[in-house]
Protein backbone atom coordinates (compact mmCIF):
# COMPACT_ATOMS: atom_id res chain seq x y z
CA UNK A 1 0.00 0.00 0.00
CA UNK A 2 1.34 3.44 -0.91
CA UNK A 3 1.87 6.07 1.80
CA UNK A 4 -0.91 8.20 0.29
CA UNK A 5 -3.34 5.30 0.50
CA UNK A 6 -2.38 4.50 4.08
CA UNK A 7 -2.73 8.13 5.18
CA UNK A 8 -6.12 8.39 3.51
CA UNK A 9 -7.53 5.22 5.05
CA UNK A 10 -6.19 6.10 8.50
CA UNK A 11 -7.93 9.50 8.53
CA UNK A 12 -10.98 9.63 10.83
CA UNK A 13 -14.39 9.45 9.20
CA UNK A 14 -17.01 12.09 9.98
CA UNK A 15 -20.61 11.35 9.06
CA UNK A 16 -23.01 14.17 8.30
CA UNK A 17 -26.74 13.40 8.36
CA UNK A 18 -28.41 14.91 5.28
CA UNK A 19 -31.77 13.20 5.74
CA UNK A 20 -31.78 10.15 3.49
CA UNK A 21 -28.05 9.52 3.94
CA UNK A 22 -25.16 9.96 6.34
CA UNK A 23 -22.37 11.19 4.11
CA UNK A 24 -18.90 9.99 5.14
CA UNK A 25 -16.20 12.67 5.03
CA UNK A 26 -12.46 12.63 5.56
CA UNK A 27 -10.83 15.99 6.30
CA UNK A 28 -7.27 17.02 5.39
CA UNK A 29 -5.27 20.23 5.46
CA UNK A 30 -6.14 23.81 6.32
CA UNK A 31 -7.60 26.83 4.57
CA UNK A 32 -10.85 27.51 2.70
CA UNK A 33 -13.05 24.45 2.10
CA UNK A 34 -12.59 22.31 -1.00
CA UNK A 35 -15.20 19.59 -1.50
CA UNK A 36 -14.03 16.53 -3.48
CA UNK A 37 -16.72 14.40 -5.17
CA UNK A 38 -15.77 11.12 -6.85
CA UNK A 39 -17.36 9.28 -9.78
CA UNK A 40 -18.77 5.81 -10.43
CA UNK A 41 -17.99 3.09 -9.35
CA UNK A 42 -15.39 4.62 -7.04
CA UNK A 43 -15.22 6.34 -3.64
CA UNK A 44 -13.32 9.20 -2.08
CA UNK A 45 -10.24 6.95 -1.98
CA UNK A 46 -9.72 7.78 -5.66
CA UNK A 47 -8.37 11.21 -4.60
CA UNK A 48 -5.68 9.79 -2.29
CA UNK A 49 -2.82 11.03 -4.51
CA UNK A 50 -4.28 14.53 -4.93
CA UNK A 51 -5.01 15.15 -1.26
CA UNK A 52 -1.41 15.71 -0.07
CA UNK A 53 -0.93 18.36 -2.75
CA UNK A 54 -4.31 20.09 -2.40
CA UNK A 55 -4.27 20.03 1.41
CA UNK A 56 -1.39 22.49 1.36
CA UNK A 57 -3.79 25.03 -0.15
CA UNK A 58 -7.26 24.10 1.12
CA UNK A 59 -9.11 22.12 3.75
CA UNK A 60 -10.04 19.09 1.67
CA UNK A 61 -13.36 17.46 2.53
CA UNK A 62 -13.30 14.14 0.68
CA UNK A 63 -16.76 12.62 0.49
CA UNK A 64 -18.11 9.17 -0.28
CA UNK A 65 -21.25 9.82 -2.30
CA UNK A 66 -24.44 7.98 -1.32
CA UNK A 67 -24.13 4.47 -2.72
CA UNK A 68 -20.35 4.38 -2.32
CA UNK A 69 -17.66 3.85 0.28
CA UNK A 70 -18.52 4.40 3.94
CA UNK A 71 -21.63 6.53 3.41
CA UNK A 72 -24.86 5.09 4.78
CA UNK A 73 -28.16 5.45 2.92
CA UNK A 74 -31.82 4.87 3.64
CA UNK A 75 -34.07 2.97 1.27
CA UNK A 76 -35.81 6.19 0.22
CA UNK A 77 -32.63 7.95 -0.96
CA UNK A 78 -32.91 9.58 -4.40
CA UNK A 79 -29.94 8.40 -6.47
CA UNK A 80 -30.70 10.56 -9.49
CA UNK A 81 -28.20 13.35 -10.16
CA UNK A 82 -30.64 15.95 -8.84
CA UNK A 83 -31.22 13.91 -5.68
CA UNK A 84 -27.51 13.39 -5.07
CA UNK A 85 -26.88 17.11 -5.57
CA UNK A 86 -29.68 17.96 -3.13
CA UNK A 87 -27.97 15.76 -0.52
CA UNK A 88 -24.70 17.60 -1.09
CA UNK A 89 -26.50 20.94 -0.80
CA UNK A 90 -27.78 19.83 2.62
CA UNK A 91 -24.23 18.75 3.49
CA UNK A 92 -22.91 22.21 2.62
CA UNK A 93 -25.64 23.77 4.76
CA UNK A 94 -24.89 21.45 7.70
CA UNK A 95 -21.21 22.39 7.50
CA UNK A 96 -22.13 26.07 7.45
CA UNK A 97 -20.16 27.05 4.36
CA UNK A 98 -20.87 30.49 2.92
CA UNK A 99 -18.35 29.86 0.14
CA UNK A 100 -16.47 26.78 -1.06
CA UNK A 101 -14.69 25.28 -4.06
CA UNK A 102 -15.22 21.87 -5.65
CA UNK A 103 -13.00 19.32 -7.36
CA UNK A 104 -14.97 16.48 -8.89
CA UNK A 105 -14.59 13.63 -11.35
CA UNK A 106 -16.86 11.73 -13.75
CA UNK A 107 -20.45 11.45 -12.44
CA UNK A 108 -19.28 13.36 -9.38
CA UNK A 109 -18.59 16.35 -11.62
CA UNK A 110 -22.15 16.23 -12.94
CA UNK A 111 -23.41 16.13 -9.36
CA UNK A 112 -21.07 19.07 -8.66
CA UNK A 113 -22.55 21.09 -11.52
CA UNK A 114 -26.08 20.44 -10.26
CA UNK A 115 -24.95 21.34 -6.74
CA UNK A 116 -23.47 24.62 -8.01
CA UNK A 117 -26.69 25.43 -9.84
CA UNK A 118 -28.54 24.83 -6.56
CA UNK A 119 -26.35 26.90 -4.22
CA UNK A 120 -25.43 29.66 -6.66
CA UNK A 121 -22.46 31.92 -5.96
CA UNK A 122 -21.51 29.97 -2.82
CA UNK A 123 -19.78 27.50 -5.17
CA UNK A 124 -16.90 29.74 -6.23
CA UNK A 125 -14.70 27.54 -8.39
CA UNK A 126 -15.21 24.09 -9.87
CA UNK A 127 -12.44 21.82 -11.16
CA UNK A 128 -14.20 19.21 -13.31
CA UNK A 129 -12.25 16.12 -14.42
CA UNK A 130 -13.36 13.80 -17.26
CA UNK A 131 -17.09 14.04 -16.85
CA UNK A 132 -20.39 13.66 -18.70
CA UNK A 133 -20.85 15.77 -21.83
CA UNK A 134 -24.24 16.97 -23.13
CA UNK A 135 -25.26 15.00 -26.19
CA UNK A 136 -22.65 12.27 -25.63
CA UNK A 137 -23.23 8.73 -24.38
CA UNK A 138 -20.14 6.90 -23.10
CA UNK A 139 -19.57 3.32 -24.27
CA UNK A 140 -21.41 0.63 -22.30
CA UNK A 141 -22.82 2.77 -19.45
CA UNK A 142 -26.42 3.02 -20.75
CA UNK A 143 -26.23 -0.69 -21.54
CA UNK A 144 -25.15 -1.48 -17.98
CA UNK A 145 -27.96 0.69 -16.63
CA UNK A 146 -30.48 -1.46 -18.47
CA UNK A 147 -28.84 -4.79 -17.66
CA UNK A 148 -28.40 -4.13 -13.94
CA UNK A 149 -32.13 -3.56 -13.58
CA UNK A 150 -32.80 -7.20 -14.51
CA UNK A 151 -33.30 -9.96 -11.92
CA UNK A 152 -30.05 -11.67 -10.95
CA UNK A 153 -27.88 -8.91 -12.40
CA UNK A 154 -25.93 -8.39 -9.18
CA UNK A 155 -24.91 -12.05 -9.01
CA UNK A 156 -23.77 -12.01 -12.64
CA UNK A 157 -21.80 -8.82 -12.15
CA UNK A 158 -20.11 -10.23 -9.06
CA UNK A 159 -19.09 -13.28 -11.09
CA UNK A 160 -17.65 -11.08 -13.85
CA UNK A 161 -15.75 -8.92 -11.38
CA UNK A 162 -13.90 -11.99 -10.13
CA UNK A 163 -12.31 -12.32 -13.58
CA UNK A 164 -9.12 -10.32 -14.06
CA UNK A 165 -9.57 -10.63 -17.82
CA UNK A 166 -13.02 -9.03 -17.58
CA UNK A 167 -11.79 -6.28 -15.29
CA UNK A 168 -9.05 -5.39 -17.80
CA UNK A 169 -11.41 -5.48 -20.80
CA UNK A 170 -13.18 -2.49 -22.32
CA UNK A 171 -16.43 -3.82 -20.87
CA UNK A 172 -14.79 -3.65 -17.45
CA UNK A 173 -12.24 -1.08 -16.35
CA UNK A 174 -9.85 -1.38 -19.29
CA UNK A 175 -10.47 2.18 -20.43
CA UNK A 176 -9.76 3.75 -17.06
CA UNK A 177 -5.96 3.86 -17.37
CA UNK A 178 -3.39 4.10 -20.14
CA UNK A 179 -1.03 2.20 -17.79
CA UNK A 180 -2.99 -1.02 -17.26
CA UNK A 181 -0.79 -2.04 -14.31
CA UNK A 182 -2.73 0.53 -12.26
CA UNK A 183 -5.80 -1.70 -12.49
CA UNK A 184 -4.16 -4.07 -10.02
CA UNK A 185 -3.06 -3.39 -6.44
CA UNK A 186 -4.87 -0.51 -4.75
CA UNK A 187 -7.52 -0.15 -7.45
CA UNK A 188 -8.60 -3.77 -7.11
CA UNK A 189 -8.18 -3.81 -3.33
CA UNK A 190 -10.25 -0.68 -2.64
CA UNK A 191 -12.79 -0.54 -5.48
CA UNK A 192 -13.35 -4.11 -6.67
CA UNK A 193 -12.77 -6.26 -3.58
CA UNK A 194 -15.39 -4.42 -1.45
CA UNK A 195 -18.02 -5.07 -4.15
CA UNK A 196 -17.19 -8.78 -4.06
CA UNK A 197 -17.15 -8.92 -0.26
CA UNK A 198 -20.31 -6.92 0.48
CA UNK A 199 -23.72 -7.20 -1.13
CA UNK A 200 -24.62 -3.83 0.38
CA UNK A 201 -21.61 -2.17 -1.28
CA UNK A 202 -22.48 -3.69 -4.66
CA UNK A 203 -26.16 -2.79 -4.31
CA UNK A 204 -25.23 0.79 -3.47
CA UNK A 205 -23.10 1.16 -6.59
CA UNK A 206 -25.84 -0.38 -8.75
CA UNK A 207 -28.42 2.04 -7.35
CA UNK A 208 -25.98 4.89 -8.04
CA UNK A 209 -25.53 3.64 -11.62
CA UNK A 210 -29.26 3.47 -12.24
CA UNK A 211 -29.56 7.05 -11.03
CA UNK A 212 -27.45 8.45 -13.89
CA UNK A 213 -29.86 10.84 -15.62
CA UNK A 214 -29.00 11.48 -19.26
CA UNK A 215 -31.79 14.01 -19.74
CA UNK A 216 -30.20 16.15 -17.01
CA UNK A 217 -26.78 15.77 -18.66
CA UNK A 218 -28.14 16.88 -22.04
CA UNK A 219 -29.91 19.82 -20.39
CA UNK A 220 -26.58 21.14 -19.14
CA UNK A 221 -25.84 22.40 -22.66
CA UNK A 222 -28.22 25.26 -21.86
CA UNK A 223 -27.88 25.32 -18.08
CA UNK A 224 -24.07 25.58 -18.05
CA UNK A 225 -24.43 29.32 -18.65
CA UNK A 226 -26.37 29.63 -15.39
CA UNK A 227 -23.38 28.54 -13.30
CA UNK A 228 -22.26 31.45 -11.12
CA UNK A 229 -18.83 30.06 -10.28
CA UNK A 230 -15.82 29.74 -12.56
CA UNK A 231 -15.08 26.34 -14.12
CA UNK A 232 -11.87 24.62 -15.19
CA UNK A 233 -11.98 21.36 -17.13
CA UNK A 234 -9.01 19.01 -16.61
CA UNK A 235 -8.98 16.04 -18.96
CA UNK A 236 -7.09 12.84 -19.63
CA UNK A 237 -6.14 13.41 -23.26
CA UNK A 238 -6.51 9.72 -24.22
CA UNK A 239 -9.93 9.18 -22.62
CA UNK A 240 -12.30 7.21 -24.85
CA UNK A 241 -15.18 7.29 -22.38
CA UNK A 242 -15.46 11.08 -22.56
CA UNK A 243 -13.32 12.15 -25.55
CA UNK A 244 -11.40 15.39 -25.12
CA UNK A 245 -12.65 16.70 -28.46
CA UNK A 246 -16.22 16.44 -27.19
CA UNK A 247 -15.21 18.00 -23.86
CA UNK A 248 -14.01 21.09 -25.73
CA UNK A 249 -17.61 21.65 -26.87
CA UNK A 250 -18.55 22.55 -23.29
CA UNK A 251 -16.11 25.46 -22.94
CA UNK A 252 -18.20 28.03 -24.90
CA UNK A 253 -21.36 26.89 -23.08
CA UNK A 254 -20.08 28.49 -19.85
CA UNK A 255 -20.17 32.17 -19.00
CA UNK A 256 -17.04 31.80 -16.83
CA UNK A 257 -14.65 29.10 -17.99
CA UNK A 258 -10.88 29.00 -17.48
CA UNK A 259 -10.56 26.52 -20.32
CA UNK A 260 -9.76 22.87 -20.90
CA UNK A 261 -6.40 21.53 -19.69
CA UNK A 262 -5.33 18.27 -21.29
CA UNK A 263 -3.25 15.72 -19.37
CA UNK A 264 -1.03 13.73 -21.79
CA UNK A 265 -0.70 10.00 -21.25
CA UNK A 266 -3.89 9.72 -19.18
CA UNK A 267 -7.36 8.30 -19.73
CA UNK A 268 -10.53 8.49 -17.63
CA UNK A 269 -8.79 8.47 -14.24
CA UNK A 270 -6.32 11.24 -15.02
CA UNK A 271 -6.15 12.23 -11.34
CA UNK A 272 -4.93 8.74 -10.38
CA UNK A 273 -2.66 8.23 -13.38
CA UNK A 274 -1.06 11.70 -13.46
CA UNK A 275 -1.72 13.27 -10.04
CA UNK A 276 1.13 15.78 -10.28
CA UNK A 277 -0.19 17.26 -13.52
CA UNK A 278 -3.84 17.30 -12.40
CA UNK A 279 -3.08 18.85 -9.02
CA UNK A 280 -0.85 21.50 -10.63
CA UNK A 281 -3.69 22.57 -12.94
CA UNK A 282 -6.15 22.57 -10.03
CA UNK A 283 -3.91 24.57 -7.68
CA UNK A 284 -3.08 27.20 -10.29
CA UNK A 285 -6.79 27.69 -10.94
CA UNK A 286 -7.80 27.77 -7.27
CA UNK A 287 -5.08 30.31 -6.47
CA UNK A 288 -6.03 32.70 -9.26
Amino acid sequence: MTPNARAFLEAPIERVDVGSAEIALRRFGAGPPLLLIHGWPLSGFTFRHLVPRLAAERTCFVADSPGAGDTRVRDDHDFRFAGQAASYARLVDRLGWDAFDVLAHDTGATIARELALTVGARARKLVLINTEIPGHRPPFIPFYQRVTSLPGAAAVLRLLLRSRAYRRSKMGFGGFFEDKSLLDGEFTDEFVAPLLASRARLDGQLRYLRGIDWALVDGLAARHRELRGEVLFVWGELDETFPAARAAEMVPQLARCAGLRLVPGARLLAHEEKPDEVSAHAIDFLRA
